[in-house]
């Protein structure tokens, strides 16, 4: 795995030098936009549906005790077994012992942001157990040894060529980079690990309080097969993940595609309900459920980002954010990207000297806010972060003495009035057409692809008495 740069500058420079990657995540998230644009206006009201969306999100986290005991319950009553981890380490040994007790050689997986959190491919390869992505992304990306670049699309930054080139290492032999013949390639190989798979891995899109459901959203039809095909099926989910009932769950199956590919619909929506049960004739001998905190219930009692784990990963908010749009996923260094990203890796990891600068690779422009399907403010909660860091004092320290010495000049009138006049005769060597024509020390992020205006030869003030002059008003300085 390529070792990425410590921060999220200097990440973001990296990216902003591949060409093909900038040119590839802006045609995807385009198309996506495009499709939720016309996918939403055939569902009627979409802000009624996003309110809807909203209120389920809301009143389930308000009583989330309630909905996962309610779930809990329900999975045992079916047959199923419950395993609650408060760590991702905690997680990672209820699976790894799940594999140890059945023995288990192979794991086959299909989609799981909640997988990729707690590196569980990781830890199950290093107690000799072979894992293999099966969602034809996740698979792509394995094979190149990187994380998702995009929550919904993970290998968005990679072109036919390079797939070719990851491919014909498995193959042992060169292929053709057209479309049929890596789909080809890719469907032959997943077919044999479905048929030798141990162990079924999958994440959990929504899981259903009222029944005990785990439901899985996906295009290729892989989930379905790692579910129903090896003997033991292991989901692992957010413990916010839930919906109260189907009726709620039909809401966000309107919402989910619409906003994320611009589908009406996914292709698959795979219920799952326990494990096999007499006279069935497909699915799994064993389920286990486990239910991951890593971090939730600390964004839970904070009222100030609460609303971050109504997040229903669709990954709307990406396809619309001008900085992502830029710069792709791995730029923003963990699991999560784009927006959602900024918010949420510093509150699940808790460590702002690592991920306190994410929050700054946002424009606020709210386009974030305007696409979720459940009304997120995530502009909001990206101020409060910065909020946040300088609080702690982790910002530079040229950059609170500025701000120190901002807030000495704009609050005392004599000092304001002296600064101006300093300014407007040390810019002079600078100044061109109203403009500072050089990078400023300190500003030269900013100033280096932007003109920054010039302080006037006269302020506003100074022009009032002027002004009021010839309007024939009485003439003085503007109040103080």
């Amino acid at each position: 795995m390529t070792v990425q740069p410590k921060t999220m500058k200097e990440r973001a420079a990296l990216a902003l030098k591949d060409d093909f990657l900038r040119g590839a995540v802006k045609t995807t998230t385009n198309k996506f936009f495009g499709g939720k644009a016309l996918a939403q206006r055939s569902l009627g009201d979409w802000e009624a549906w996003r309110e809807r969306g909203r209120a389920i999100r809301a009143h389930t986290l308000a009583h989330l005790d309630y909905y996962l005991g309610q779930l809990i319950d329900r999975v045992k009553d079916r047959g199923g077994r419950v395993h609650l981890c408060d760590t991702a380490e905690d997680a990672v040994r209820v699976v790894a012992g799940i594999v140890r007790e059945r023995r288990a050689r192979s794991v086959i997986k299909s989609k799981s942001m909640m997988s990729e959190e707690i590196h569980l491919n990781q830890a199950l390869e290093e107690i000799g157990v072979r894992v293999v992505e099966t969602d034809l992304g996740e698979y792509i990306i394995q094979l190149a040894h990187e994380t998702p670049s995009h929550i919904i699309a993970p290998a968005i930054h990679k072109n036919r060529r390079q797939i070719a080139e990851l491919f014909a290492g498995v193959a042992g032999r060169p292929l053709a980079d057209d479309t049929g013949t890596l789909t080809a390639f890719a469907r032959q190989k997943l077919r044999e690990e479905f048929l030798n798979g141990d162990i079924g891995v999958t994440g959990c899109n929504f899981a259903v309080a009222e029944t005990g459901s785990v439901v899985l959203f996906t295009n290729e039809g892989n989930g379905r097969m790692v579910t129903t095909l090896p003997p033991v099926h292991i989901a692992v989910m957010g413990m916010e993940r839930v919906v109260p009932t189907f009726e709620d769950l039909e809401v966000m199956m309107h919402l989910l595609p619409r906003s994320g590919t611009g589908q009406k619909l996914t292709s698959y929506v795979t219920v799952i309900t326990g494990p096999r049960r007499e006279g069935e004739v497909d699915g799994p001998e064993e389920f286990h459920l486990v239910i991951v905190d890593n971090g939730r219930s600390r964004i839970l009692r904070d009222s100030k980002f609460r609303e971050a784990l109504h997040c229903i990963r669709c990954g709307a908010c990406l396809n619309v954010c001008p900085v992502y749009r830029q710069i792709g996923g791995h730029a923003y260094g963990w699991v999560y990207p784009g927006p959602i990203g900024a918010v949420i890796t510093p509150l699940l990891t808790d460590d702002l000297d690592k991920w306190g600068d994410l929050p700054y690779a946002s424009s606020l422009c709210a386009a974030c806010y305007e696409a979720c399907p459940v009304k997120i403010p995530l502009h909001d909660m990206l101020v409060r972060h910065r909020a946040r860091y300088v609080a702690a004092g982790k910002t530079p320290s040229g950059e609170r003495l500025a701000f120190r010495l901002f807030r000495r000049t704009f609050t005392n009138p004599g000092r304001f009035r002296l600064a101006l006049k300093t300014a407007v005769a040390l810019q002079r060597p600078l100044v061109k057409d109203r403009h500072l024509s050089a990078r400023l020390p300190g500003l030269a992020g900013w100033t280096e692809s932007r003109d920054f205006p010039a302080v006037a030869p006269k302020s506003f003030r100074d022009l009032w008495p002027e002004l009021a002059a010839e309007t024939g008003q009485k003439g003085g300085a503007a109040d103080e």
